[in-house]
């Protein structure tokens, strides 16, 4: 954003966005809904196909989903609900219709808490719907034409669709908005919400108004974009773009652009269109739906604690740093491995395993790719509380607890089974770590010479020595204590 756009006018940003639910069948029918890398149309009925008298059966999976989501997200529900016809003729639109929800969706209102460099921000929510997901248009170019193929097998997905009021104002507050609503959906088991998979998909209305000016300017919604970075980009663009026209005196056009994300632009695709251009209608196949009182808050107890409060109590209960909880409540699986290791390791060990968790374990989980979680791998919480609870005893060395992990990364085992196995256990024996002191003194003239002209950072180096005689098994302290023994003495 230029500095003319942060002076003279202000961004309204609204989001709409698409989450496909992890049910194991599709919104209204009993195919498979695991079809990404499948072969094309081999997850399909007469149903999902749009068939000619075909009927439609909810989904009670994706129902209960969705109504977790508007809990998580402080929505009121309603007592009742009802599916509505979405009419517009798209040619991935199997049945020329969709089934979505028009003016009495599951959930209404809500409110998402966003962090945005630091600062704590609300984003509300209009509303979250239901609806079925459209088939996937592959489009082809073998050098002589151009052409699209169908694919059906994505028709019908349970599709929840979320929209928020015109409550953010730049790019960045889009990107983290998205960031932990995908966060909040991965908390609740509903949704994976890959964006580079077409989990979540999102479409952002932009518009521009004079700073002070009440009055909201003429959205342009933008389409096409993948990733987080792109919606950053697109909504940026959008925001030079229409700032450089207003100040031309050229009027800002209600339409629809898609994202290039080739080039970091937006581009015309058709005029806006409004409800009333969809037709909707009450579905006729489907009967309105009663959400009873008690469905609610049953549904309300199997709320899992979610990503804000396990990060303020991560570092009130444990005392750790805003960064260390905030790495550690990402996903909620790994806040669980984080507290069970906890359990195991002892709580006055909980900063340790914090910094297990933050430091060694990331760095390993790094190599597997930028989202790979503690699940992805054969470590599990027991390896890392057990890990801790041998080094906080003495029975390894700092350094070896390292190799341990270095091997149970690799292999599975325990740490107690691979210190017994490779005899790793710490040596505390006095004599034989007097005896490898001795030698260490009688092979480094130099740094005794060092030592005993005051240069007391040699007694690292001599330490060092002994450690690697002793293959990192040594107690350091001991090692330390004993140099420092003989090397006095023989001053004296």
């Amino acid at each position: 954003m230029t500095t003319q756009t942060a002076t003279k006018y202000e961004a309204v940003i609204g989001l709409e966005v698409h989450i496909q639910l992890n049910t194991h069948s599709k919104m209204f029918c009993g195919c498979d809904r695991q079809y990404f890398d499948a072969e094309p149309n081999s997850h399909v009925c007469a149903v999902c196909l749009g068939m000619p008298g075909m009927l439609p059966v909810i989904n009670q999976e994706a129902v209960t989903s969705t109504l977790l989501a508007g809990l998580a997200l402080g929505c009121d529900i309603p007592a009742y609900a009802k599916f509505d016809r979405k009419n517009y003729p798209y040619p991935d639109l199997m049945k020329g219709y969709q089934i979505s929800q028009f003016d009495q969706p599951f959930c209404l209102n809500g409110v998402l808490e966003i962090d945005v460099e630091g600062e704590r921000r609300l984003v509300h929510l209009e509303r979250i719907h239901l609806e079925e997901d459209t088939a996937r248009l592959l489009h082809r170019d073998n050098g002589i034409e151009t052409y699209s193929l169908l694919d059906v097998n994505r028709a019908g997905s349970p599709l929840m669709e979320l929209v928020t009021k015109p409550d953010m104002h730049t790019a960045l507050e889009a990107h983290a908005f998205l960031r932990t609503l995908r966060q909040v959906m991965r908390y609740l088991r509903i949704a994976d919400a890959d964006m580079d998979k077409g989990g979540m998909r999102c479409d952002a209305n932009v518009s521009l108004r004079p700073i002070g000016q009440e009055e909201l300017g003429r959205k342009v919604e933008v389409k096409n974009m993948n990733s987080f970075r792109s919606v950053q980009r697109a909504i940026e663009f959008e925001i030079e773009r229409q700032t450089k026209m207003l100040d031309a005196g050229e009027r800002i056009v209600q339409e629809t652009r898609g994202y290039v994300d080739a080039t970091g632009e937006t581009v015309s695709q058709r005029s806006k269109e409004e409800a009333s251009d969809y037709r909707y209608f009450p579905e006729p196949d489907l009967p309105p739906l009663h959400i009873a009182p008690e469905t609610i808050e049953a549904l309300r107890a199997k709320l899992p604690e979610l990503p804000a409060a396990r990060l303020d109590r991560f570092q009130s209960q444990y005392g750790l740093s805003a960064a260390e909880a905030r790495i550690l409540s990402d996903s909620r699986s790994d806040g669980d491995a984080f507290e069970e290791a906890v359990g195991i390791a002892g709580a006055e060990h909980a900063k340790t395993v914090a910094h297990w968790f933050t430091g060694d374990v990331a760095k390993h989980l790094n190599t597997l790719g930028a989202e790979a979680e503690l699940s992805d791998t054969k470590v599990t919480a027991r390896h890392i509380g057990e890990l801790v609870r041998l080094a906080a005893s003495n029975a390894v060395t700092a350094a070896t607890a390292k190799e341990v992990l270095d091997v149970a990364f690799e292999t599975g085992e325990l740490p107690e089974a691979i210190v017994d196995a490779r005899g790793l256990r710490q040596v505390t024996d006095a004599g034989a770590i007097d005896e490898v002191a001795q030698k260490a003194i009688a092979a480094n003239p130099k740094a005794v010479e060092d030592y005993r002209a005051g240069k007391q950072a040699a007694i690292g180096f001599l330490v060092g020595q002994v450690m690697r005689e002793m293959k990192g098994r040594a107690d350091a302290n001991t090692a330390t204590e004993t140099l420092r023994r003989h090397l006095d003495a023989a001053t004296g």
